[in-house]
């Protein structure tokens, strides 16, 4: 993913809501929203191109979800590399918390996050009637971090780095939590991620790109021909141990032709 605001315990409806746009290039196949079937248990979107995901969930209440960080100046890629879409199924497929996942896969003497290009990790498990664990794992940052309570927001930079898209969102999820209904709040959210305007050129981050480029991706929905917001997502974790999560795909048109395809799961948390 690209863009993501998420409130961890801040509500006392939903222990975790999550909200996010996936940015990528059109052309690059992927599989949307659905369970897997060699992975019982997982659900999520599918990059079919490294066959990693950008956002999963598991049966057993476990939520992970990845954004890459921003690098113009890095190597290019030598395709030796490993797929940053491979972290959050590690996660899901596992039964370590947030925090115990997220050291070992920091940990010395040789840390296996060394070897993938710039990437943020969000993971989170939510037992049936309990609370939310989350943590954030980067390999731009010193050490993992265990979350408390709180809105939060991240993009292709550290936790909570300002950019103006990163305020808004995480604004939006603030100013949702006011909605009466799930299906109101979840309307809310999703007008958020679709909002095409781009940042005041005064607010724009300075990432190294250019800045035509740096105005074009500041916007919540990047909508671009070529690459672009591909899909748009709304994870709840209720009170009640329910998990519901809904993804609208997009295509080359963005939002003015509509969502290309909606898909929607809930289940209650094993």
């Amino acid at each position: 993913m690209c863009l993501i605001a998420f409130a961890l315990a801040a509500d006392p409806r939903y222990r975790l809501i999550l909200i996010g746009n996936r940015d990528e290039f059109h052309d690059r196949p992927a599989q949307t929203l659905q369970w897997w079937p060699d992975a019982p248990g997982i659900a999520g979107g599918r990059d079919l191109q490294a066959g990693g995901t950008w956002l999963g969930v598991h049966r057993r209440g476990r939520v992970a979800a990845i954004t890459n960080v921003r690098e113009p100046s890095a190597p290019a890629p030598t395709g030796d590399e490993p797929s940053r879409g491979e972290l959050p199924r590690g996660f899901l497929d596992g039964d370590a918390t947030p925090i115990d996942h997220a050291h070992a896969l920091a940990g010395p003497p040789h840390p296996p996050i060394a070897a993938y290009r710039g990437f943020n990790l969000l993971m989170f498990a939510a037992s049936r009637r309990g609370s939310v664990e989350g943590a954030w794992l980067s390999n731009r940052h010193a050490a993992p971090l265990a979350l408390r309570p709180g809105i939060y927001g991240l993009s292709n930079h550290l936790l909570d780095t300002p950019w103006p898209k990163v305020t808004a969102l995480k604004g939006a999820l603030a100013d949702g939590l006011a909605s009466c209904d799930h299906q109101e709040l979840t309307e809310r959210l999703f007008a958020a991620l679709a909002d095409t305007r781009p940042a005041r050129d005064d607010r724009l981050p300075d990432s190294g790109l250019p800045r035509a480029r740096e105005r074009a991706l500041s916007a919540a929905f990047v909508d671009d021909p070529g690459y672009g917001t591909r899909a748009s997502t709304v994870l709840l974790i209720d009170a009640q141990g329910m998990l519901t999560v809904e993804e609208r795909s997009w295509s080359r048109h963005g939002p003015a032709a509509g969502p290309a395809a909606q898909h929607r799961l809930s289940f209650a948390i094993a």
